[in-house]
């Protein structure tokens, strides 16, 4: 028989395999890509029927423990990437600056009130000695994804007397 023949097979020695045609070969009965087949000792590796499953649990519990097993692998790859505080200066405790709450839209509300003062973001960042990129992330409303930290959000709130914490 052809490969992926679907004739009848009685999976006893003579015959050929429906996968890759060798032929005077024991069969064995395989369930590959939802076709049930009579193949060869050497395709039965493709066999994926619950009886094939050597850890005995059906494909939805080794799914589900594949799945599992993933999750703790990447939960233990995020837990080896966590930044080591060794190199940060004496005293600095950056829990202690978590940003707080933001009021809706504060971008804008930093943005109008920088220009107003006639600053540009640069100029304002170098007045309350932070960096830039803190300003620019505050007044594009990314300050959580930028890890802006709450002393920045207070020093803008004071220096340009505006309200962002709720």
């Amino acid at each position: 028989m052809a490969k992926y023949s679907t004739g009848s097979s009685s999976g006893s020695a003579g015959e050929s395999c429906e996968l890759c045609g060798a032929s005077d070969t024991d069969l064995q009965t395989a369930t590959v890509a939802g076709a049930t087949l009579q193949v060869c000792s050497d395709c039965a590796h493709h066999d994926e029927s619950p009886a094939a499953d050597d850890s005995g649990g059906s494909r939805d519990e080794q799914d589900r423990d594949r799945k599992r097993r993933a999750a703790q692998n990447t939960a233990k790859l995020n837990d080896a990437r966590q930044p080591d505080s060794s190199h940060w200066e004496d005293g600095a405790d950056y829990d202690d600056d978590q940003l707080p709450y933001l009021v809706g839209d504060y971008g804008s509300v930093v943005t109008e009130a920088r220009q107003a003062a006639g600053l540009q973001t640069q100029e304002l960042a170098d007045e309350i000695d932070i960096d830039e990129s803190d300003v620019l992330a505050v007044e594009q409303g990314r300050a959580t994804k930028a890890g802006v930290g709450g002393s920045v959000i207070s020093a803008l709130e004071e220096y340009l007397d505006i309200e962002l914490a709720e």
